[in-house]
């Protein structure tokens, strides 16, 4: 082969060869980030329901359906919830029993494939709760953001931010605790939500872009008579809430932060995404350079959002070792170096934004001690 031959085919293949990692970078990283809200998380398995009887539900027999506590579970056109593992009902060495609480929509019968979610109420606050409501609508910086706000008497609000892949009906979970005491709960939709406007690239950005929604709901709640707020995220709505605390023009009004399962590594977050879709290993490595070009995404200005020095207000923190998606390791590592602001309450069994799903008393009890003093 003639050397300018065997140039031009060298040439060739390393730009083929880069065009197929750039095009191998973009898939991964639109699997990983491109996340339909409302769509669960991949990760456990489906689950087939073996039986139904009054009051129990007898399931395949795997991690996830041993967890302790209540979650929900769903399919296409169904919702249930589920309690305890019930050990002492009979059943075979392949399945679980465990306690049927209701079924929300759809039926529930023998072969029925589910999966588990942290989420246990389909609806809006009327129509899952019975609460009184009102549908609003913030003005964002990509146009009017739905939100849902549930009244009360006191002058601190809490803001629930959901996670990736979930909506606004994630923090429903909650929201009969923080109705009894009369803390006034702003639920905002934000970019990427079904209607709220799309993010411009069609990807979450883990809180790094949608914390300006944030902020734009604080200034919403500080309009409606808000003295101060309580930012009380799940995932990388965690991460909006110190995005916020950290650059918002209204920081002022910030009282106290509730961090569950935080986003505190976008990295190590946006590998487990997508590791957790099965992109191949080798991949991941592209889906990280590929995200950075595509979002904008900066590390650094995660870290500096939660960097120990930037914290400014008492933060109550959730987290657990069983956490696929976001690491706790940073949580731990947060609460060691500021014991003064940061209190960690670590669960077990937990899976993803699941904290309060594994053990629902506690979890209330602890919100319980930290926001009293913040009212």
């Amino acid at each position: 082969m003639r050397p300018a031959t065997a140039t031009a085919v060298a040439v060739t293949t390393v730009i083929g060869l880069g065009a197929a990692a750039v095009a191998a970078g973009r898939y991964a990283s639109d699997v990983a980030l491109g996340v339909p809200s409302g769509r669960p998380f991949p990760g456990d398995p489906k689950l087939t329901v073996h039986s139904t009887g009054p009051g129990r539900i007898t399931l395949t027999r795997s991690l996830a359906s041993l967890r302790p506590g209540t979650y929900g579970i769903e399919a296409d056109g169904l919702h249930a919830v589920v309690g305890p593992v019930l050990d002492r009902v009979p059943h075979t060495a392949d399945t679980v029993v465990r306690r049927l609480e209701r079924v929300e929509l759809g039926t529930l019968g023998p072969g029925v494939r589910v999966r588990f979610t942290p989420q246990l109420h389909v609806g809006t606050p009327g129509t899952a709760l019975g609460l009184s409501y009102e549908d609003v609508e913030i003005p964002g910086e990509l146009g009017a953001l739905p939100a849902w706000l549930v009244p009360g008497a006191r002058s601190t609000w809490v803001i629930a931010l959901h996670g990736l892949g979930t909506t606004r009906e994630q923090p429903l979970n909650l929201l009969p605790f923080l109705q009894r005491r009369q803390i006034p709960v702003l639920l905002p939709a934000y970019r990427g939500d079904a209607g709220a406007p799309a993010a411009p690239d069609g990807l979450g950005h883990l809180g790094d872009s949608e914390w300006r929604d944030v902020d734009a709901a604080i200034r919403y709640a500080v309009r409606r008579g808000a003295a101060q707020v309580v930012l009380h995220g799940w995932g990388s709505g965690a991460a909006m809430a110190l995005h916020a605390a950290a650059s918002s023009g209204v920081r002022d009004r910030i009282r106290g932060l509730v961090l569950d399962s935080p986003v505190l590594d976008w990295e190590a977050t946006l590998r487990n995404l997508a590791a957790a879709h099965r992109v191949p290993g080798p991949l991941l490595p592209l889906a990280v350079r590929a995200a950075q070009g595509r979002t904008g995404f900066h590390g650094d200005r995660l870290q500096e959002a939660a960097a120990p020095g930037a914290l400014r207000v008492p933060t109550l923190l959730f987290h657990g070792p069983d956490d696929t998606i976001a690491p706790w390791g940073p949580s731990q590592h947060l609460a060691e170096l500021r014991p003064d602001l940061v209190t960690l309450t670590p669960v077990r069994d937990a899976p993803h934004a699941a904290m309060w799903n594994a053990d629902p008393l506690r979890y209330e009890e602890a919100v319980r001690r930290f926001l009293t003093p913040l009212l």
